[in-house]
């Protein structure tokens, strides 16, 4: 027998029996009873954390009995490709978050209505759309209310609700890994991993798309806050291109309830936008 294989289920008992008798893990677990129909108490809440404005997902769920709305107000893209530049206008594409128990929230994310036009060579096309539905369900393995370091899942479906010719009328889907680490000083660090499972552009089955980010944020004030991201995202599919942008933005917390944001990502690779610009709100209730 293979000591180490044999060994392998005796050391992660003992690292998840660690891990569930952390004071993260004992804090997180003192919230239990709370759900959807016996909500988080005002005094027990803890500190209102967003999926938003960076790309990088958070690992922190919406307190149980709450509502979360994060939402681009407005954004404003500009790419250019083989002689043609695509200008776009995104309105109010929205997430909107259900804390179910102590460290589950479901999400429903809505595209936003889009205005694109296309010039180039003489011509110009315009085109109008909405978005698609995503379902997502975000569950924190530990850290919600404590700890240095925490850690969710995320699996997500999105539904095909797009009136737009770009867009495909496929389920798609796949799971986020969102880890997040405090580093001191006001200061934290954000890393995710994704792989979504999207219908092959030639029409015969699916094909994986890796996404891997990295965000730093900075507390600069008690309300003012800022970021700066690396995202990376590339198919498996043959032609596809490597994504890469580098992104940042500020962020202020009105009230304890409310952050206005506004940032901007830039593309490094020819496949990427080449640059967008956003101002956005969260809002929790």
């Amino acid at each position: 027998m293979n000591h180490c294989t044999s060994a392998l289920p005796f050391t992660l008992s003992v690292m998840l029996v660690a891990l569930w008798n952390t004071p993260a893990a004992a804090a997180d677990r003192s919230k239990s009873g709370y759900t959807l129909f016996n909500p988080t108490p005002d005094s027990q809440l803890r500190d209102m954390s967003t999926d938003r404005p960076d790309k990088t997902e958070s690992p922190y769920t919406v307190d149980a009995g709450w509502l979360q709305v994060e939402t681009d107000l407005v954004a404003y893209t500009r790419d250019s490709l083989d002689g043609s530049t695509t200008r776009t206008i995104d309105v109010m594409p929205v997430n909107l978050k259900i804390g179910l128990t102590s460290s589950t929230d479901l999400q429903i994310v809505y595209g936003a209505y889009s205005h694109a036009r296309t010039s180039g060579g003489g011509a110009t096309e315009e085109e109008s759309s909405f978005g698609d539905l995503v379902l997502r369900v975000k569950h924190n393995l530990w850290g919600n209310d404590g700890g240095q370091t925490a850690l969710a899942v995320m699996p997500f479906l999105k539904v095909p609700t797009n009136n737009a010719a770009s867009l495909n009328d496929e389920l798609e889907g796949g799971v986020i890994v969102p880890l997040a680490v405090d580093l001191g000083h006001g200061m934290g660090l954000g890393l995710m991993a994704q792989v979504d499972i999207l219908k092959s552009k030639s029409g015969s089955g699916y094909e994986p798309t890796f996404i891997g980010s990295a965000a730093l944020g900075f507390e600069l004030t008690e309300r003012w806050g800022m970021y700066v991201e690396a995202f990376v995202e590339r198919g498996t599919e043959g032609g596809a291109e490597t994504v890469v942008t580098l992104d940042g933005g500020f962020t202020y917390a009105v009230t304890d309830h409310l952050q206005l944001d506004v940032g901007t990502n830039v593309g490094v690779t020819e496949a990427a936008d080449d640059v967008t610009v956003f101002a956005g709100m969260s809002q929790r209730f």
